[in-house]
């Protein structure tokens, strides 16, 4: 038996495909904005791994900001409940998680069973979103996976004072222009996303073990940065922006075995 997790993110489509065992057989990433072909081509990668045909899958979850879209699913699922159980699938013990994505940010908190009994969301603004991290690298002629690295040469983060993308934008520019290092300003950006989050998690009540899921887990600027404003190591995965899909992947392995 195969079972197949799909998360259609705002600007990433991910899949994972899980044996009876409850084991990962494949997975894959495409970076595409929803109403593209992003899901066909995360679905023709994952399929092409695992060396199956899409009829050898016997159950189909869809998560994430599009799954109302994908018509090949079995079920559709809300990405907080996907999220909630990809984490303790691979983190059994974590609490809280900070699902940072490409247009909000999401804080769950978890019970001693791995389910989610509480969250808190931004969704109105792109800032503290993997959308801010996008619009300040093209300022900063910087590609994204960038950023990790650079923050870490910095010797004085700058101060990101506005919370408003629009804002901030200019605020960058203006910083570069006065002469402020790429590593300053980028280290300041991390910052900035982190302290907006914090604030969230702060806001629902943090408890360890904290996770990060999504793509903005990836990066180590953030995460080093959130876990100095939280005051707890945060927990990371290099499956971190698949734990939708895993979630949504073990979603359908309960449904079929009940």
């Amino acid at each position: 038996m195969y079972i197949l997790g799909i998360d259609i993110g705002s600007t990433t489509s991910k899949a994972v495909i899980m044996n009876d065992k409850k084991e990962i057989v494949a997975s894959s990433i495409v970076v595409a904005t929803v109403g593209t072909d992003g899901v066909s081509l995360a679905l023709e990668e994952v399929l092409n791994q695992s060396g199956l045909n899409a009829s050898d899958i016997s159950c189909t979850v869809a998560t994430g900001y599009g799954r109302q879209t994908y018509e090949g699913a079995d079920y559709q699922v809300s990405e907080l409940s996907c999220h909630a159980l990809g984490v303790n699938y691979i983190f059994p013990d974590a609490r809280t998680v900070i699902d940072i994505g490409g247009q909000d940010a999401k804080v769950l908190s978890l019970n001693e069973s791995g389910r989610m009994v509480n969250f808190i969301m931004n969704d109105k603004c792109a800032a503290g979103t993997g959308r801010f991290l996008d619009v300040m690298a093209n300022i900063l002629k910087l590609d994204i996976s960038e950023l990790e690295s650079e923050a870490r040469k910095a010797a004085k983060p700058a101060s990101i004072s506005s919370t408003c993308t629009v804002f901030a934008e200019s605020e960058v520019i203006s910083q570069l222009a006065a002469g402020t290092s790429i590593p300053d300003l980028v280290a300041g950006i991390c910052q900035s996303v982190a302290t907006r989050v914090a604030s969230q998690a702060k806001r629902i009540g943090v408890k360890e073990r904290v996770c990060m899921s999504g793509g903005v887990a990836k990066n180590g600027g953030v995460r080093d940065a959130l876990s100095k404003e939280l005051g707890v190591e945060i927990a990371y995965s290099d499956k971190a922006q698949l734990m939708g899909a895993l979630g949504a992947a073990l979603y359908a392995f309960d449904k079929i075995n009940k």
